[in-house]
């Protein structure tokens, strides 16, 4: 990049791009490691790429000028319960300039280039490495200077709409993918340089594995893999949650769930998980991962705290009824953390707990190991998690570890809608103690993502014979606390007619003003009310789009589909503009809803409006949804034809 000098004390420059097929970012810095050590760390994914779930290389071939050649098998974790992991097959080509600067390349094998093929491979979305790789520059004295290239294309038409600003994003590039690189480097090149023990005796690698221990269980649990041994429980019949259940030996030993610590047999035999994901509207993930990790009694139940410390401890453990408990005190304990403060490790010691076991509960303290990353709000467009294991309070090498956890990803940043000429200097949010950090940013929480999705994850080690009992508390349990951080949103989101979240009109301004006439019109003619309490000279729409009820407009078809909603409606249905059109109006109702709308949707056609008991609706996510009562009325247009349906929903919430 023109003009860069990358110095000792900054992470490097990272520019992303966005007039290139896929998403991209490049990025330069320096680190002191010499080319070929750097070259080694690069080619190891699995050690610093957190999406990574298997590099296989599956040949090598040496070339005339000392290089190599490699095919390439690599498979990435989805982000989200929502939509499939990508592979890529790949070739990788490896060689030593004349200055000494070492060249790393890569990118995706096809069969335009009559080489070797990779059939496709079940669960995973086969995707396309543009040409990308390292170019890693010897610097005098020592060290190295590494420009990185990412560039790929993930396929978005596969997943959802809602989600594709995910698959769409350079910044999430930039920040999971090439950032994480350059702070992999920087970290072992301090530690090269500065040997220590830090949190509880354990050297820097030893801490840097379990970390790595946590995130790829969260990963697993998150996509639940068949060949990991991962497979469906049946619904209850709302499927806002899904359960898995694993009881393949390579799980256990994995989670080393046989570990024996107080001389007693193990007998927990499998893995339950449970996991759904949610959308969020305006609440930075930063200032909500904040608030989860430091009020956990807020969502958290401190029997299934204690239930979960108990049954990966050698021992027999019983199941605790699920209850809106307090915490004796809770207790952080800093363990380890990146450079850049971008990630760190902890230690949560819940004091005065109570571990059940033989029908008796015994006091005692549990300990929960902890990984918490994107907590800076100033960061631009940055995703966030907070996963955690409870661990024994031996803290073995061979302690057992089930991950569960938060991850939060936004949607839409204004910072990915930037000039494509734009040098965005991420990393500069991420060093210590400098006022860069703030530069920039100081009100990215405010301007940045408006939209984010969380997937959330808990794991349960159980026996057997407890299947039935642990499923049921598992999804009642995920269910509380995915109504907590609902409450916990709402709370924390900026008022919507606050200045720093100032009305934006939906898309097709003229268009929507004229529907929103009509609504009110046709509203006060069926109805003899006013549906709209304008203010002054406010406009229509902008009164209809901040009502608190939530208003959805549906077309006239034979399969009638969503055509707008107001802000109320969106966030009921959790979704957006773009995605609502691809919902239909009987995919929202419950099978008693349903025969209701069938028996009585003559009648809206014919007297004009209907007025619909309270009941229960599904978001577009599938969380259920319960409102006091609704109506439907007929929406004429100038010449008082029928233009659409219009549903309102009073006094909705989750269930």
């Amino acid at each position: 990049m023109p003009g860069m000098k990358p110095g000792p004390d900054s992470i490097g420059i990272v520019a992303i791009s966005h007039g290139c097929p896929g998403v991209a970012a490049r990025a330069c810095g320096l680190v002191g490691l010499e080319p070929a050590r750097v070259a080694e760390i690069l080619k190891d994914r699995l050690s610093w790429y957190r999406d990574c779930r298997t590099v296989d290389v599956l040949n090598v071939m040496s070339t005339g000028n000392g290089g190599t050649i490699e095919l390439l098998y690599m498979q990435l974790y989805a982000p989200t319960t929502l939509a499939p992991g990508r592979d890529f097959w790949l070739l990788r080509y490896t060689s030593l300039l004349e200055d000494g600067s070492l060249v790393v390349c890569e990118r995706s094998l096809n069969n335009t280039q009559n080489g070797p093929a990779m059939p496709a491979v079940q669960h995973f979305v086969r995707a396309d490495m543009m040409p990308s790789g390292y170019l890693i520059r010897p610097c005098e004295g020592g060290g190295s200077i590494i420009h990185i290239v990412d560039h790929i294309i993930l396929e978005p038409w596969s997943v959802p709409e809602v989600l594709r600003p995910l698959y769409e994003s350079s910044m999430l590039l930039a920040q999971r993918t090439t950032m994480a690189a350059l702070r992999h480097l920087r970290q072992i090149s301090q530690e090269v340089s500065q040997p220590s023990v830090s949190g509880w005796g354990r050297r820097p690698a030893a801490l840097r594995a379990l970390s790595q221990r946590l995130s790829k269980g969260f990963n697993e649990a998150v996509n639940g893999f068949t060949d990991d041994g991962w497979s469906l429980l049946e619904s209850d019949g709302i499927d806002d949650v899904t359960l898995l259940v694993n009881s393949s030996p390579s799980k256990m030993m994995g989670a080393n769930l046989g570990y024996n610590g107080g001389g007693f047999a193990s007998v927990t035999s499998s893995v339950l998980c449970a996991k759904a994901s949610m959308l969020l509207q305006n609440v930075p993930p930063a200032i909500l991962l904040r608030f989860l990790r430091e009020h956990r009694s807020e969502w958290a139940d401190s029997s299934i705290d204690a239930y979960s410390a108990a049954a990966i401890k050698a021992g027999p453990c019983n199941l605790p009824g699920v209850r809106a408990g307090g915490f004796g005190g809770q207790v952080i304990l800093p363990l380890a953390h990146t450079i850049e403060h971008e990630e760190f490790m902890e230690v949560i010691k819940l004091e005065n707990m109570g571990y059940y076991r033989d029908d008796m509960t015994i006091p005692g303290d549990v300990f929960l190991l902890q990984l918490c990353s994107g907590v800076d709000e100033n960061a631009v467009g940055t995703s966030a998690e907070l996963i955690f294991a409870p661990i024994d309070a031996s803290f073995s090498d061979d302690a057992p570890i089930l991950p569960s956890g938060f991850r939060i990803i936004p949607l839409d940043s204004t910072s990915d809608a930037a000039s494509p000429n734009r040098t965005l200097d991420l990393a500069s949010a991420l060093e210590v103690g400098t006022a860069g950090s703030k530069a920039g940013g100081e009100n990215s929480s405010h301007s940045g993502s408006t939209k984010s999705v969380m997937t959330i994850a808990f794991q349960f080690a159980f026996e057997v014979h407890l299947q039935d009992n642990i499923a049921t508390m598992a999804r009642q349990y995920v269910r509380s606390i995915i109504a907590s951080v609902q409450r916990v949103s709402l709370a924390l989101s900026p008022s919507r007619f606050g200045s720093q979240n100032a009305f934006h009109l939906p898309p097709g301004t003229p268009e929507a003003q004229t529907l929103a006439r009509w609504i009110s019109s046709s509203y006060r003619f069926y109805l003899g009310v006013e549906l709209l309490k304008s203010e002054g000279n406010e406009p229509i729409l902008k009164s209809l789009w901040h009502h608190t009820d939530a208003v959805l407009c549906c077309s006239l078809k034979a399969l009638p589909v969503f055509t707008f909603a107001n802000q109320a409606g969106l966030d009921m249905l959790e979704t957006t503009l773009v995605a609502l059109q691809d919902i239909t109006l009987e995919k929202i109702f419950d099978d008693n809803g349903k025969k209701t709308l069938c028996s009585e949707f003559p009648q809206i056609m014919q007297q004009g409006f209907m007025c619909i008991q309270g009941g229960i609706c599904l978001s577009s996510m599938g969380r259920p949804v319960s409102y006091e009562r609704a109506v439907a009325w007929k929406v004429l247009n100038e010449e008082e034809t029928a233009h659409c349906i219009c549903f309102m929903f009073i006094n909705w919430s989750f269930v």
